[in-house]
């Protein structure tokens, strides 16, 4: 199948540092491309890939220092297009801005939704086009959006198995990674850290948005020594980040659409002690490859009994559940409904003509040379 996959272009693919969606993108695309798929990146011009790479900016735009993305988005989604004969799918991961302009091609488009959907700035986009195909990666990710939208599929994120090495070991100290955020409640895990008195790590970005949280938040919670602000890491020092961790935990304050660092901490066996809300309750199985919580009290003591939780089984549960190749057949099934759901409507559109109609069609008619040709 010719597949074109549409990237953010706010970070490569995959993202040097921070970056979910384009994490998930190149996760897909390269098992795509194993399975024998013919596909197409269209992303920034840093990004690493098997597949056909489109290199729609030079650089990933947020390390370049570019802040609205609109532009460099657009002149994408054009390219795109112009293309888009070349392809069976296209796959968009942009959320909004290419409706309007692939409305007529909806047969062969389907998109993923990354982000948090609760916020009704958005909804009157879905509203005028409701029979673009979405695709959720929680099913809770839903919940707040406009009725009667053309959900194809909830597909949870997968990764491969062989990026993290599993460690049957752990370590003394609780993580936190992602970013930092009034929603991601990091203040949540420094009160835990500190009552249980065991270390905590927080390794985490820090978005211009969020500077002034940080600074008068969270900075003033970190001067004590059990406390440690790591800052922004990379995919190599994940592993050992979360491989060397007792717990990951993950208090957060909003209703989370997915949540890569709870996989990405299962598959090198630490589980995650993850306060209920959002994807949380799809993605954490309760006393196996986690622990759920709904207070601050919940989590202090879930954190004093973690350790009793089997690292191999919190390996397992990632196995079964959350792999790319488990992410790739789920969704070359949506690709292989559309097509199907294609080619049936193009089949009824001719078989719909009329004998009179189709009897014209046979009727030479003068092509710009002066030949007889078919109609």
């Amino acid at each position: 199948m010719r597949i074109a996959q549409v990237a953010p272009l706010a970070e490569s693919v995959p993202p040097k540092l921070y970056g979910g969606t384009e994490r998930v993108v190149s996760w897909l695309t390269e098992e795509l491309v194993r399975e024998g798929h013919e596909v197409t990146l269209f992303a920034s011009g840093d990004s690493v890939t098997t597949a056909n790479l489109v290199p729609e900016v030079p650089l990933a735009l947020r390390l370049a220092g570019i802040r609205d993305h609109t532009a460099s988005l657009l002149v994408m989604l054009h390219h795109v297009r112009e293309r888009a004969r070349e392809f069976d799918i296209i796959h968009f991961h942009i959320d909004q801005l290419h409706y309007p302009l692939f409305a007529d091609l909806r047969h062969k488009c389907v998109t993923t939704l990354h982000g948090r959907l609760d916020l009704p700035d958005f909804h009157p986009i879905y509203r005028e086009f409701p029979q673009a195909s979405l695709v959720s990666i929680s099913d809770s990710q839903r919940l707040p959006m406009p009725p009667g939208l053309n959900w194809v599929a909830t597909v949870h994120h997968g990764m491969p198995p062989e990026i993290f090495r599993f460690d049957p070991h752990g370590g003394g100290y609780l993580a936190f990674l992602g970013r930092i955020a009034p929603e991601k409640r990091p203040d949540r895990a420094i009160e835990v850290a500190k009552r249980v008195g065991i270390p905590l790590r927080i390794a985490a970005k820090v978005d211009e948005m969020d500077r002034s949280y940080f600074e008068h938040m969270i900075k003033p919670l970190l001067n004590d020594p059990l406390i440690e602000f790591v800052g922004e890491i990379s995919d190599r020092e994940k592993e050992e980040f979360l491989g060397k961790a007792l717990a990951l935990l993950f208090p957060i304050d909003w209703p989370e659409p997915f949540g890569i660092v709870m996989i990405e901490a299962m598959a090198v066996g630490t589980p995650v002690i993850a306060w209920r809300g959002g994807s949380v309750c799809e993605v954490i199985e309760d006393g196996l490859s986690g622990i759920l919580v709904e207070s601050v009290d919940q989590m202090t003591a879930a954190v004093e009994r973690v350790s009793t939780l089997s690292r191999k089984v919190v390996r397992e549960r990632f196995e079964a559940r959350f792999t790319a190749a488990r992410m790739a057949e789920k969704y070359t099934g949506v690709y292989d409904r559309l097509a199907r759901a294609a080619a049936h409507a193009h089949s009824k559109v001719r078989s719909d003509r009329s004998p009179m109609q189709v009897e014209r069609s046979r009727i030479p008619r003068a092509s710009g040379n002066g030949e007889l040709v078919s109609a």
